[in-house]
């Protein structure tokens, strides 16, 4: 990798604030950490669901052909929106 000094990133530093603008760093540096704050919360999530899976897997159900008794949620009962009264 070559050798960066001072002269390389002091140039690259203003090639960014050409192309991003300097009202649009600040945002865009947030949004970068948030996102590797939400990769790094993501990645240790699947190292513990990982290390907790010592459970056997569940067994795939048979399809027999014949429908299983599922009866529908209870339908909830719908009320009329509240308007106004349109005379002023």
């Amino acid at each position: 990798m070559p050798n960066l000094g001072a002269p390389e990133i002091i140039l690259i530093l203003l090639v960014i604030v050409l192309l991003f603008g300097a009202k649009k760093l600040p945002e865009t540096a947030r949004g970068l950490g948030r996102s590797l704050r939400i990769f790094k919360a993501e990645t240790k999530g699947l190292s513990t669901d990982d290390e907790g899976q010592s459970a056997p897997p569940e067994q795939p159900r048979q399809i027999t052909g014949q429908a299983d008794d599922v009866t529908p949620p209870p339908a909830t009962p719908t009320r009329p929106a509240e308007t106004e009264p349109t005379d002023r």
